[in-house]
């Protein structure tokens, strides 16, 4: 399926524009390195740059022409930079940006401040614009915002950050290490059981950190959302904007058990020691992947695109023992590692013979749903909102750099809006979370012209009777889109210059997100940590010796960028050194 990208009225096929980085789509691969990585997006550019700078001779393969997965800058519509598909930093791991010195390697990021407004559709009152709530950094602000909705909210909200913090930095240590290694401690040989029992350790790190708190994280990984907020707030415009943060990308309501969990991606985020910060990445997305990049190929990784994998070589022994391209070439390598999701990896890559069908049962039942459509618009003006006119000469205010919330005044409307899903509707009032990084970033568009990115959910992966998405299907959902948009802007629609719609299946095609889930896999209860994505591969290595996994779909999961490729890396380099692998 092509993407499909609109400029006045005609439709034409997306342009392979993307930003460039230190790869080749000429050269071919050498015959034989010491580990090969299918999939360049970020997770596999981490895992390659730390097994590179290990000295294990590593080769990222990406099957499209530009590096970073759904991290990526295209110009899709001519003059216009986007992030195609992600389009926020936070979760970036510490350690990661300065070990890897991705600062030097290229990476700027524009941190945002304020970085949330929620515009309420109402009538103005004694000539005043309709209410807002503007959410940053600075607490003394926060409090005299939400105070316009509820005093005791206002005092309430400065308690229950600092809750979430503590529970976040109780987490931390489970976030930058592989999960408890089960079966090397129940059995094995004593070297793997003594070094399965290390991988405890941040277990017991995080309980003693969480100590009291243990029963609030317990309810906060099991309770809806809904629950937790109504529990601290009254003010609906409050409590619907925090819940975005815990359904944002998740086939679910605020009123779903285990949706409290993402509410501590609201403060665990980090940029350049900054908590809590969410930036814009100069140049779009592409840039952070582009600095990683660059930072494997310093380090001596071959990186190539428009390499795609046909599938994993599996030699008699039942190792792994390279991979084959779809231009019939082979690559041969003591160990794969696989940044593509695990139903590709398992179902479309991997021989189906060297797998047990009891396996291959359980890779079917990863949940893979996305309610997600991303719609990227090139505009030429300035979006001006009832609830924040804008100044003069169309001068940003500091609500445009935000992530903008609409169709957020209540929780209902996101139930509503899910239900609708549930029935394989797209939702006629959408939860939209809207982002203008060209305020803040001049490269991404013409001078006076912006990009926007619109984060939008709910929309089904089938419609109706299981029927496929049309362009039809896509022009009028974006046109339902941009008529809530036109409700708190007024004149959004005529300032269109063009548009690119995604849809769940989208996302699939082109990406390579099974299901267009954004994160590999449902962040579920039943799909985190020692259960991501499945109890017998929860430590990054597979039932195929030298095969492992190093993407989203693996633990921490999608969101916490990073994370996954390392803890990958550190598997594969501690199995390499033991004299094996897998």
């Amino acid at each position: 399926m092509a993407a499909m990208v609109q400029t006045g009225r005609a439709w034409l096929a997306a342009p392979a524009l993307g930003t460039a980085c230190r790869a080749s789509h000429t050269a071919a691969p050498k015959p034989q390195y010491d580990a090969v990585v299918i999939g360049g997006g970020h997770n596999g550019l981490v895992a390659a740059a730390y097994l590179q700078k290990a000295g294990v001779e590593t080769a990222v393969l990406e099957r499209r022409h530009v590096l970073g997965g759904a991290a990526v800058s295209e110009e899709i519509i001519p003059g216009f930079r986007f992030s195609r598909a992600s389009y926020l930093l936070s979760l970036l791991r510490p350690h990661i940006y300065m070990d890897l010195e991705l600062k030097k390697h290229g990476l700027k990021v524009y941190r945002r401040d304020p970085n949330s407004f929620t515009p309420l559709l109402e009538e103005a009152v004694g000539g005043k614009p309709p209410r807002s709530l503007l959410l940053g950094p600075d607490l003394e602000k926060n409090v005299q915002e939400i105070g316009k909705f509820s005093r005791n909210d206002a005092m309430a909200y400065p308690v229950f950050q600092n809750h979430l913090e503590n529970l976040a930095c109780a987490i931390h240590p489970l976030l930058d290490a592989p999960p408890v290694d089960i079966a090397g401690i129940a059995g094995g040989s004593l070297r793997r059981r003594l070094a399965a029992l290390r991988t405890l350790r941040p277990l017991l790190q995080c309980g003693l950190k969480l100590g009291k708190n243990l029963p609030d994280f317990y309810e906060l990984l099991t309770a809806p959302a809904q629950k937790v907020l109504n529990r601290w707030f009254e003010s609906e415009p409050l409590k619907a904007t925090l819940a975005t943060d815990a359904v944002i990308g998740a086939m679910m309501s605020p009123k779903n058990p285990g949706s409290g969990y993402v509410l501590l991606h609201h403060v665990m985020g980090e940029l350049e020691k900054e908590r809590g910060a969410w930036g814009y990445v100069e140049g779009g997305m592409g840039g952070v992947s582009k600095a990683i990049a660059n930072a494997a190929h310093a380090h001596g990784a071959s990186l190539f695109t428009e390499r795609e994998v046909e599938h994993l070589l599996v030699a008699d022994d039942g190792r792994a023992r390279g991979v084959a391209l779809k231009d019939g070439s082979e690559v041969h390598s003591k160990v794969v590692l696989s940044n593509a999701t695990p139903y590709v990896t398992f179902k479309r890559l991997t021989p189906q013979n060297a797998l047990s069908p009891d396996f291959v049962r359980a890779v079917d039942q990863i949940d893979y749903t996305s309610p997600v459509t991303k719609i990227n618009v090139a505009v030429d003006r300035l979006p001006d909102f009832l609830a924040a006119p804008n100044r003069a000469r169309g001068l940003p205010g500091p609500h445009h750099q935000c992530s903008i919330h609409l169709n957020c005044e209540n929780m209902d409307i996101l139930e509503e809006a899910y239900q609708e899903a549930r029935q394989g509707r797209p939702s006629t009032r959408p939860m939209l979370e809207m982002c203008i990084p060209s305020v803040l970033d001049p490269t991404l568009a013409p001078p006076g012209c912006h990009v926007v990115s619109i984060f939008s959910q709910y929309t089904p992966y089938w419609l109706g009777e299981g029927r496929a998405w049309t362009n039809e299907d896509r022009e009028k959902f974006a046109d339902s889109v941009f008529h809530c948009i036109e409700l708190y802007s007024p004149g959004f629609r005529s300032s269109i210059v063009g548009k690119e719609v995604l849809a769940p299946p989208d996302l699939e095609s082109i990406f390579g997100l099974t299901g267009g889930n954004i994160f590999h896999g449902a962040m579920s209860l039943d799909q985190l940590y020692l259960v991501r994505p499945l109890p017998s591969v929860s430590d990054y290595r597979s039932p195929i010796k030298g095969l492992y996994l190093c993407g989203s779909g693996c633990h921490p999961g999608g969101g916490v960028m990073g994370a996954a490729g390392w803890n990958a890396a550190l598997t594969v380099l501690a199995d390499l050194q033991r004299g094996g692998s897998g």
